[in-house]
């Protein structure tokens, strides 16, 4: 057994978010069939996956992705490289809070709304909205992939969910959306992400990490990761799935 190989991270996940290749597929034909966009704006991107496939489907657009994580925007430079897109598309490390990146004719805001403001649940979606509506350009489009209660959360739902869980945390569909019409959008496509696709991607979240400590049962960090992925399965099999939903929001913004 080699002690220093590390855990993997993520390696199994396509997008980072419980998107199906076909639904991304559809998402992204919707956005280039009659303008393709100009310029793109991932906030939180990850490894922009979405963002790159966006840019193969629209030959002469650029995209800038904003996030924290140094190692997933490295796995995007990477990808971008090795498809050809390295002078297309440039990944920033940093907040995105008061972005000067934008107003873009396409903004990406993929389960990230958190990253647009320091307010709370369930009050960042609101100000998440706010920001977004700055950043786009007029007769441009937002896609917002946020959270929402399918049904109101049990007790014991909410207690076997993250620490300080509340049913006030999210809104049902209806008023997320309704927040988007408020915050001066017009809702042209309101999706949801499937059962199906949650659970492909929870699977593929643990996978790669479930196997590793199969057979690293002895490995330092085997507790500490073995802990780590434990709670996040019984969090998601015992509090927020079937609960929690994940809308994906084709927004325009009203001029």
């Amino acid at each position: 057994m080699d002690d220093s190989t590390a855990p993997p991270r993520l390696t199994r996940l396509t997008f980072h978010g419980p998107l199906s290749e076909d639904r991304a597929a559809r998402m992204i034909r919707r956005l280039t069939a009659q303008a393709a966009p100009a310029t793109v704006l991932d906030i939180g991107c990850g490894w922009g996956e979405f963002m790159l496939r966006l840019l193969e489907a629209a030959p002469g657009a650029t995209g800038v992705g904003i996030d924290l994580n140094e190692e997933d925007l490295a796995r995007g430079r990477a990808n971008a490289e090795s498809r050809g897109l390295g002078r297309r598309v440039r990944f920033v490390q940093e907040s995105a809070v008061g972005t000067t990146h934008g107003p873009a004719d396409l903004v990406l805001c993929l389960s990230a709304g958190h990253a647009l403001s320091a307010a709370q649940p369930p009050e960042h979606i609101t100000a998440a909205l706010r920001a977004l509506r700055t950043l786009v350009t007029p007769g441009g489009r937002v896609v917002l992939g946020e959270g929402f209660w399918q049904r109101p959360p049990t007790t014991g739902e909410l207690a076997a969910m993250w620490p300080d869980a509340s049913a006030s945390e999210f809104h049902d569909l209806a008023g997320l959306v309704d927040l988007a019409v408020t915050a001066g959008f017009r809702p042209v496509w309101i999706e949801t992400a499937s059962d199906d696709e949650w659970d492909q991607f929870e699977s593929a979240y643990q996978s790669d990490v479930e196997e590793w400590l199969a057979t690293h049962a002895d490995h330092p960090l085997a507790k500490e990761t073995r802990d780590r992925v434990d709670q996040h399965r019984s969090r998601w099999l015992r509090g927020y799935r079937g609960v929690m939903g994940l809308a994906y929001l084709t927004l325009v913004p009203v001029r």
